[in-house]
Formats: C-alpha cells, structure tokens, sequence
C-alpha cells in the first residue's frame, strides 16, 4: 500500500464544498480506476491536506494515467476556486505532496 498527502491552502469555509467534490467524484469508478483505497480530507488554519491511500506501492503511476480523463480533469476543475497551491512553482498534484519522513505500524 502507498499513501501521500497533499498540502495546498484553503479557506476553511469552503471545506463543505469541497468535500461535495470530492463525494461526486468518488461515486464514480475513477477511485477504484486509479487504485485509491482511501481518502480523508483534512483542513487546518488556511491548509488543506488530501491522504489519498493506494493498493499499489506507488499510487503516483496511477493518478499520473488517469490525468487524461475527462472525470479527472472536470473534478480539477471543480476544486480550482477553492484549492490554491502552497508552493508558487506548483505544476501538478505531485508537487504538493508531502515527503513521509518516518512511518510505524503495529504488527497487527
């Protein structure tokens, strides 16, 4: 399993909205198309965080070929007026992801 977190800027107020997006786009085969096992949206003074969790070891392949779809690219679409990117050289969601430092697990 792979997962990534995405750190972007958000008003808080707009956290419904959002999550409206997201719930459209996630009735839709496009999560089980890109290998998505779970999402959880997160929001904290101004930043939004996005933990997407694969089946794949890398997830990233998965979002990369599924950037194509018009699905895709209308829920991008969509979240534009609320979502702005945190680092200013931003291109694509891969550069808004977080570096995972340090990981534990139980061996449950």
């Amino acid at each position: 399993m792979f997962s990534s977190l995405i750190v972007a800027r958000m008003d808080t107020g707009h956290a419904e909205a959002v999550a409206d997006v997201f719930a459209g786009f996630d009735a839709t085969d496009m999560p089980a198309r890109m290998g998505t096992r779970r999402r959880e949206l997160f929001r904290y003074r101004g930043l939004y965080f996005h933990l997407q969790d694969f089946e794949t070891p890398d997830g990233t392949e998965a979002v990369e070929a599924a950037k194509s779809d018009p699905r895709f690219i209308r829920v991008s679409n969509d979240l534009r007026p609320y979502i702005e990117a945190y680092a200013p050289d931003w291109q694509s969601p891969k550069d808004a992801m977080a570096e995972r430092f340090y990981h534990w697990s139980s061996k449950r």
